[in-house]
């Protein structure tokens, strides 16, 4: 039972100075103050923080708040502190003295909330001094970081199951703004919450206008940036990588933009000056990685722009939610080019190391530890013993999957930011560890399915707010009204599609419609992936195809086109509303009732120009294809890859992949892609002899390959 010493109301005008909550935080706040336990899941922007904090000054006991980031942790405790609430952080930035300081306040009692890092619970002297202590309200924010199926999972949140346990549990709430129902189930399961109330809030923004604007290249990117500061002037611009932050800033600074910039590799101060600059208003626009945001506290953000295509919705829908958190109008808007899934897939490999690589971070930090089995050493300096066709960034998740499987535990060092990583017995050969390959390989394929899913929504022909909703369950009464699908007039490069062209598309309907199901109620329902239909249509001979689309009177009936001139076709099949994918981890491919009517001929076909041109299924002329054999005889001499080849094999590397149920490195490496691309072989035998093709390639991926090269060349 809670041991109430004030009432809500009352801290809540005396302390915050809001005469009340708003819709959503009084559920939460009411049920903690009750004494449950509870998963809370709330908009960004939506006031998370209030639903503990309140309480944690109405009733007895320390509140611990766990918090992932050190910038998150300062503004709160900041915040907290100008308002005369007792806080401290504890975490890594912390010197020896200040270390002290908030310990012995901690003792005191002096404390009503506490902010720890996660990998704080892993200093038996600090768990030590919890245990001592009176915890009433343990809070765990950014709740997804726990689950290995969230979009930015952290390793040390797993101990938080254990840590409820060595300090009896207590009551606990969970906080996130994205979480699908995996990811909830893998919260409650993970912190053992008794019987939680979980309260959604609605993941709806009214006032977030979301559109996607297709960019040919980068100098377009920059032009569509100059354009959104020049209208909304106070935002958010999110890179994938440093070198793109750097390369964005310099653009916008010199087009007198008043901008900063902030990314991970740059030192504390420059990452402060940035933060601070752009949270008191000195700075109207930060161009950021995802480093930057979470916790951030400026209410009139009006725009946030993603440079790239992020790695899923729920880090996009999370990172866009930072905008107009004052419920003015604000713009969210993602720059797409296909080019860009290119990053997405070289973090996606870094986040799934093979367990080969797993197997080499143990076997170096059991060389390399001292007699204790330990080991202070940065996972750069990890990737370097390893050497250096090893990314950091899976020597990171390699130390994740031992942690996991209990091998090491990784621990901050007072003073200093190269953290301890301790073998629990350095004698354990790897083969001995408990490592579940079976979660692994299962999170490369969520991994991949979430890589998916954005890639559909940059694709998507409808309502931007109810796709977002829908994929995260929430059920909708209609479109948004305020995207720029559903503010839209008809695009200029949408025309009329007539003559042969229209015959092709209503082949391609056509075939659609036979590889899926009629249901009573006359809709459709898929049965098979993107990768599969066009195939059938096409008149593939690998293997892998089922007997029964080879049976179909559409099987072959667009043989004529080329693997990627089909798939640019479906792509504007798709943005045009004709055919559509399923939601979940393997999305199929069916008709839309508009698309049955331009196929029965009810309707007429409007396609985008910009996706799939008029002449975009005609046969390439000789003098273009005396050209393309100059430019292959010449780049095979030099040894030269072939671009756009290159992205056609990854393009159907993502197909089969999703297909096939694998993340894409189990179908072909990236650098058997590369060699395809260059040699470009145009047989099965030529092809198998390339380093890389296994058995299982050569059985069931490697014609779909050789026939995307074959129609590439025009063999």
């Amino acid at each position: 039972m809670v041991q109430q010493i004030a009432e809500v109301q009352d801290v809540l005008r005396a302390v915050f100075g809001f005469e009340e909550l708003r819709p959503g935080q009084d559920a939460i706040v009411g049920a903690i103050m009750s004494g449950r336990d509870s998963l809370a899941i709330m908009p960004t922007g939506g006031g998370k923080s209030l639903c503990y904090q309140l309480p944690a000054l109405c009733r007895v006991g320390l509140t611990v708040v766990v918090s992932p980031l050190i910038a998150l942790m300062k503004d709160q405790v900041d915040a907290l502190q100008a308002r005369g609430v007792p806080a401290a952080a504890v975490n890594s930035s912390l010197g020896a003295d200040e270390y002290r300081q908030v310990m012995g306040a901690l003792r005191s009692g002096e404390l009503r909330i506490i902010y720890v890092a996660p990998e704080r619970f892993g200093q038996e002297g600090f768990m030590n001094l919890l245990r001592s202590l009176q915890v009433g309200l343990l809070a765990v924010d950014e709740a997804h970081c726990l689950s290995q199926w969230g979009h930015d999972f952290r390793p040390d949140y797993l101990r938080l199951g254990r840590v409820r346990q060595e300090l009896g549990y207590p009551q606990t709430v969970a906080l996130t703004a994205t979480a699908t129902d995996a990811v909830r189930q893998d919260i409650l399961n993970t912190l053992q919450l008794n019987n939680p109330a979980v309260i959604i809030s609605g993941f709806g923004r009214d006032n977030l206008d979301f559109a996607i604007t297709h960019c040919e290249n980068r100098q377009a990117k920059f032009e569509r940036i100059r354009q959104v500061i020049a209208k909304w002037r106070k935002g958010i611009i999110y890179c994938s990588t440093r070198k793109n932050v750097m390369t964005v800033f310099e653009q916008i600074s010199g087009s007198g933009a008043n901008a900063v910039a902030y990314h991970a590799g740059m030192t504390d101060e420059e990452r402060e000056f940035s933060q601070n600059a752009f949270i008191s208003g000195r700075a109207d626009v930060v161009v950021a990685t995802n480093a930057f945001g979470m916790g951030i506290d400026r209410a009139d953000v009006r725009f946030v722009l993603h440079f790239e295509i992020p790695g899923s919705i729920e880090a996009y829908y999370q990172e866009a939610g930072r905008a107009g958190r004052d419920g003015e109008l604000s713009a969210c808007e993602l720059l797409f080019n296909h080019a860009d899934l290119k990053t997405q897939e070289f973090f996606f490999e870094g986040s799934n190391p093979s367990v080969q690589t797993i197997r080499s971070v143990y076997n170096m930090l059991r060389s390399r530890c001292n007699s204790n089995g330990e080991l202070q050493m940065t996972v750069d300096n990890m990737s370097e013993e390893l050497g250096k066709d090893v990314n950091p960034m899976a020597v990171g998740t390699s130390l994740a999957a031992l942690i996991h499987a209990g091998a090491i535990t990784r621990s901050d060092v007072p003073g200093s930011n190269t953290k301890l990583t301790r073998l629990t017995n350095r004698e354990t050969p790897f083969a001995a560890l408990p490592l579940d390959t079976a979660a692994i390989e299962e999170k490369a394929r969520r991994d991949h399915a979430k890589i998916e899913a954005i890639t559909r929504y940059a694709y998507s022909a409808g309502c931007r707010q109810r796709w977002i909703l829908d994929y995260f369950g929430e059920s909708t009464s209609g479109d948004c009204g305020h995207c720029d699908v559903c503010n839209a007039e008809e695009p200029g490069d949408i025309e009329e599609i007539q003559g042969e062209d229209l015959v092709t598309v209503r082949k391609a309907l056509a075939g659609v419609a036979r590889a899926s199901r009629r249901l009573p109620d006359g809709s459709w329902q898929g049965i098979f992936g993107r990768a599969k239909v066009t195939d059938m249509l096409r008149g593939s001979q690998r293997a892998g195809l089922p007997p029964q689309l080879t049976r179909l009177s559409t099987y072959g009936i667009l043989s004529n086109l080329t693997g990627p001139k089909l798939r640019a076709l479906f792509r504007a099949l798709q943005e045009g509303g004709l055919i559509c994918t399923s939601g979940g981890e393997m999305p199929l491919i069916t008709l839309t009732a508009k698309g049955e009517e331009v196929m029965k001929e009810q309707a007429p076909a409007r396609l985008s120009r910009r996706i799939w041109a008029a002449d975009a299924i005609k046969q390439v002329r000789a003098s273009t294809l005396k050209r393309r054999s100059e430019r292959v005889l010449n780049a095979m001499q030099l040894g030269r890859i072939d671009k756009a080849l290159f992205e056609h094999l990854t393009e159907l590397r993502r197909d089969l992949a999703a297909e096939y149920r694998m993340p894409v490195f189990r179908v072909l490496s990236t650098e058997t892609l590369r060699a395809m691309a260059t040699v470009k072989p145009t047989t099965l035998e030529a092809a198998s002899r390339l380093k890389g093709v296994g058995p299982w390639a050569k059985q069931h991926v490697l014609r779909a390959f050789v026939e995307l090269i074959c129609d590439y060349e025009q063999v």
